[in-house]
C-alpha cells in the first residue's frame, strides 16, 4: 500500500512540474509579443522610408526632364508617383530646380520624410 502511495504521490509531482513548464513558455510568448511587434514596425517603417525616397528621386528626375523639355515640370513629378506617394507627395518647382517632399506611410512617417531635389542645370 505504502508502495503505491508513493508512486501516485511521485506521478503527481511529474504532473505538477510539467504543468509549470506549460505556464513559463506562454509567460516567454507573451513577453517576446511586444518585441516581435516593435522589430515588425520598424521594419515596415524603413522599408516605406525608402520606398519614398525612391519614388521622390525619380518624380524628382521626371519634373527635370520635363523642365528641359519645356513641358509642365510639377505636372510631369505628379504624374510619376504613383498609389500612395501620390497622395503624399509635395512638389515645388523654383526655377529650373524641382523639389519632391513624399511623407511614407505609418507612425514614423513624418519623421522619415524624404525629400529629392533633381536640378535642369542652367539655362541655355
Amino acid at each position: 500500500m505504502r508502495s503505491a502511495f508513493l508512486h501516485a504521490a511521485r506521478a503527481l509531482c511529474r504532473l505538477r512540474s510539467l504543468r509549470a513548464a506549460d505556464g513559463q513558455s506562454t509567460v516567454e510568448v507573451v513577453a517576446v509579443l511586444p518585441v516581435l511587434l516593435a522589430v515588425g514596425l520598424a521594419a515596415f517603417a524603413v522599408l516605406s522610408a525608402g520606398r519614398a525616397e525612391e519614388t521622390a528621386g525619380a518624380a524628382a528626375e521626371a519634373g527635370a526632364a520635363a523642365l528641359l523639355q519645356g513641358r509642365d515640370p510639377a505636372a510631369t513629378a505628379r504624374a510619376a508617383l504613383a498609389g500612395w506617394p501620390e497622395q503624399r507627395a509635395d512638389v515645388r518647382v523654383q526655377g529650373r530646380r524641382v523639389t519632391v517632399r513624399v511623407t511614407p506611410p505609418g507612425p514614423f512617417g513624418a519623421r522619415l520624410r524624404a525629400s529629392v531635389t533633381a536640378d535642369a542645370g542652367a539655362p541655355r
